[in-house]
């Protein structure tokens, strides 16, 4: 049974649309467990109703017309306790619900199985017999975990299926895809894909005129792989005559009648050349997968290994998008990064949508600086098959719609329109103080890190920057920047917003954030090098640095200088040992800089246990929230199977910043906040009864936090605190200030897109 699971596993991991996976799920099953009949039904979610969706033994007939409401039937009674049911003769059963065209009154034994994707039960697989019998442990066990391996898969090709072979009329609607709110708004536009330039399994379906030159161009891909692979074969020599035969079935399956001739084809066909060696390398590594020997069946992997060398090869393979993009472009992928959403011309761009990641990756925050909606983490993203489509992105429910119906997008349209009118009405606040109706002032300040957006935290009326990202110059680049250019970089933004003060916080890479020039694998990288660990290891990029800060604020005076991921105090004073000499030696070379105001980002809980001893060695703390909530929580904040138990407004996430605030004002020590939390109006209320003594935000929130500052006293902000930090879940805190909220007439702060 497992040499049958795995086959199954594979193949459907490798089906491009639902039929095929619901053909090879059948097929299996039947055969491994000499049944009579398996079917499938899958939620159709609008109708609140299951639907036969396939079959093998039933009437064929029957498909996509036999429909069981929710809570009827034994198929009702499996998804809705979401466990199995294994009855030696189901026409007796209380529960059995008869379905005359479905032609299922000869069998008795019945064994069904939930099929669940993230605590969603998409379906259930049923499989009968005619004789009575109860199915054994190990059928049942089979079952069990065969339904939880495809779950996924069938998610994706549920999807893709809908995308490709039009099965929205079976399943009436039209085709939504769920993830996370990465950035609040609304978007009505046109889908565009990218991709990694050897991400084969990405690469969208696209159409080409000139047939010939994408031909040539294949040909010359194709070249320069046979090459490769002879120079590869030619170094081992005949030490190692495996690797010898190996290399030359490589090249037999680059000639011919081969990967070559099938990708002409598909090419003259009129596909893009990476999309037809997209289609020809799935053919052929199918073939291989599903083949009984296992060691013809690892050679699948070979072949995606070739496709990949072929795609790096192609001239045209590494621009992920058409050339031109279109006026409202919805960016799309597998795992978009910020270098990707740059290069779309800023009024072009209106909506961003990854399978991976979360609320608080990084890509998510950059499109909250930038005021456009996006949706992350969304499972059985169909990538390959979007672009070109229309699309709607809604990203305060997390949902995006494909080729959606007229009257919702003119639905989504207007609420578009109402969003413009609410910011540009905000806007009149720009001039005005961040201060509550009961006199108390609460600094709202921006988080910048490109020099290109600065006119806009400018415009907003900030009071400074509270968190100046000074790692992204590193990301945009090939290699690390001079001394030089960190100064002129950070000496501009000092001058631009003095003598309003500018928090820099020192390189802060890992985790999400790697640099393509110096980069490292990690099993675990958020619990592995990152922040000041690589700091401290690297001195001399660290000094380079400080250097570079210290001579940018001479004159000016309006730098503070900000240690990212401080796990312990005698970490921090390494830090602060490495600063202390870098003023030293530029004292003694003749430059009149200062010791600038020196903070500790709190990110880490250890970090809480010695807030005391912390507090001693620096001028104020700047929280950020992401990290110490995915490390309080140990939840991935970019893991989208994980994705909906990362709360920020957690009762346990607000009572350490609680804890920490207390502290922190014991020392004399004022506490920010420059995480996510700070932009979201229902938290940030919350961190204003907290105690919290700035916020710093995307400069897209600043005038919605404003607003609500401006609308409630801090006495009516502390009582709200009082309450949440008692509460037991996310879910009661949510409600709450969203009620309080609402009822001060604040409701578009917080609307959930309709």
């Amino acid at each position: 049974m497992l040499e049958v699971l795995h086959k199954i596993v594979q193949e459907v991991n490798a089906a491009r649309d639902l039929h095929q996976v619901l053909d090879i799920i059948l097929r299996h099953v039947q055969d491994a467990l000499k049944v009579d009949v398996c079917s499938v039904y899958l939620a159709d979610l609008e109708a609140e109703q299951r639907v036969l969706m396939a079959t093998v033994g039933l009437n064929p007939n029957a498909v996509g017309r036999v429909r069981i409401p929710y809570e009827e039937g034994i198929v009702g009674r499996v998804a809705s306790r979401g466990e199995p049911v294994n009855l030696d003769n189901a026409p007796t059963h209380p529960d059995f619900k008869f379905v005359p065209e479905s032609g299922e009154e000869p069998y008795h034994a019945y064994l069904g199985v939930p099929i669940i994707h993230q605590r969603d039960v998409l379906g259930v697989l049923v499989v009968q017999q005619c004789r009575e019998r109860r199915f054994d442990d190990d059928d049942v066990s089979f079952l069990v975990t065969l339904a939880a391996h495809i779950a996924g898969a069938v998610m994706h090709a549920e999807i893709s299926g809908l995308l490709r072979n039009g099965l929205g009329e079976i399943l009436q609607g039209e085709c939504r895809l769920q993830g996370s709110g990465g950035a609040p708004g609304v978007a009505v536009g046109q889908a565009v894909e990218v991709f990694g330039a050897a991400d084969l399994r990405a690469v969208p379906d696209r159409s080409v005129t000139d047939v010939d030159a994408e031909v040539a161009e294949f040909r010359a891909a194709l070249k320069e792989v046979r090459e490769e692979i002879e120079q590869l074969k030619n170094s081992l020599g005949d030490t190692v005559a495996e690797a010898g035969a190996l290399f030359d079935a490589y090249l037999l399956l680059l000639s011919g009648e081969g990967i070559e001739d099938d990708t002409i084809d598909r090419i003259r066909d009129g596909h893009w050349a990476p999309g037809a060696l997209r289609q020809v390398i799935d053919e052929h590594a199918n073939v291989f997968a599903a083949m009984e020997d296992p060691y013809l069946r690892e050679r699948a992997e070979d072949i995606r290994d070739l496709g990949a060398r072929l795609l790096v090869r192609l001239k045209h393979a590494d621009e992920s998008t058409t050339s031109k993009y279109p006026t409202h472009t919805i960016l799309i992928g597998d795992e978009l990064g910020a270098a990707q959403l740059a290069e779309v011309p800023r009024e072009q761009l209106v909506a961003v949508v990854s399978s991976k990641g979360s609320t608080t990756s990084h890509v998510a925050i950059l499109a909250r600086a930038m005021g456009v909606p996006a949706v992350m983490g969304v499972a059985g993203l169909p990538v390959g098959q979007l672009d070109g489509e229309q699309a709607i992105v809604d990203g305060y429910r997390g949902r995006v719609y494909v080729r959606p119906a007229a009257a919702l997008s003119s639905e989504y349209q207007r609420l578009a329109r109402e969003e413009q009118e609410l910011t540009a009405d905000l806007q009149g606040l720009r001039d005005e103080l961040s201060v509550t109706t009961d006199g108390f002032r609460l600094p709202l300040l921006v988080n910048t890190g490109l020099l290109s957006d600065i006119e806009p935290p400018l415009r907003s009326g900030t009071e400074g920057v509270g968190l100046y990202r000074t790692e992204i110059p590193f990301l945009v680049r090939d290699s690390f920047p001079s001394e030089d250019e960190q100064f002129k970089n950070y000496r501009q933004i000092l001058k631009v917003f003095h003598p309003r003060p500018v928090t820099m916080r020192t390189l802060d890479i890992g985790g999400d954030k790697t640099l393509p020039y110096f980069y490292w694998e990690e099993d675990n990288p958020y619990l592995g090098w990152r922040g000041m660990r690589v700091t401290l290891d690297h001195p001399e990029i660290f000094r380079i640095q400080l250097r570079a800060m210290l001579r940018a604020d001479v004159g000016l005076g309006n730098m503070r200088v900000m240690f990212p991921m401080i796990t312990t105090a005698s970490e921090l004073s390494e830090a602060l040992q490495l600063l202390d000499k870098t003023v030293e030696e530029l004292l003694e070379d003749g430059l009149e800089v200062v010791r600038p105001p020196v903070g500790a980002m709190i990110e880490v809980p250890s970090i809480l246990y010695e807030i005391e001893t912390v507090a001693k060695q620096v001028d104020f703390f700047s929280v950020g929230t992401n990290d110490l909530t995915q490390y309080l929580m140990a939840v991935d904040r970019n893991n989208p199977r994980v994705a909906k138990m990362f709360a920020s407004m957690h009762p346990i996430v607000l009572r350490a910043l609680s804890g920490l605030v207390l502290e922190a004002h014991r020392a004399k020590k004022p506490v920010s906040v420059c995480g996510e939390m700070a932009g979201n109006p229902a938290a940030a209320l919350a961190l204003l009864g907290l105690g919290v003594d700035n916020l710093s935000m995307n400069v897209a929130s600043l005038p919605r936090i404003k607003w609500l500052v401006r609308s409630f006293s801090r006495k009516e902000a502390v009582e709200l605190a009082d309450n949440v930090v008692r509460m037991n879940d996310s879910e009661s805190v949510l409600q709450l200030t969203h009620q309080v909220i609402e009822e001060r007439g604040l409701g578009g702060l917080i609307r959930a897109g309709k």
